[in-house]
């Protein structure tokens, strides 16, 4: 993201990374502080498997991170904390991210997509 505000690109993925209720939850929850997977998936009663799901596409869209940590009795924990960010949603921020998006390919598809990004 740029100084200026957030590429359209970087837009779109941060909005539709968030258009999920879920990814919003895991969000709100990690900024209590951070957690590991376990804790949080009982903390948000949801499945492991579903909140890994959420949270790598939340750190694809630059919202969280993760580390490895080991614990006293040498058990490998991924841990997640929020990364700082700060979209402004206004119509100005709109139009000025609309004159950075990537042109869809041919066949319709996103230019990124596929990519991770």
């Amino acid at each position: 993201m740029s100084r200026a505000g957030p590429t359209g690109d970087d837009l779109i993925r941060v909005l539709a990374t968030l258009a999920n209720p879920h990814r919003v939850r895991v969000v709100a929850a990690l900024v209590r502080g951070r957690n590991y997977v376990s804790q949080l998936a009982r903390d948000l009663d949801i499945s492991r498997a579903l909140l890994q799901v959420h949270l790598r596409k939340l750190e694809a869209a630059g919202l969280v991170s993760s580390h490895l940590e080991l614990s006293e009795d040498g058990k490998a924990m991924k841990f997640y904390e929020v990364n700082e960010f700060d979209f402004r949603l206004t119509p100005e921020a709109v139009e000025a991210a609309a004159r950075t998006l990537s042109l869809p390919e041919p066949d319709g598809r996103d230019s990124k997509e596929g990519t991770g990004l």
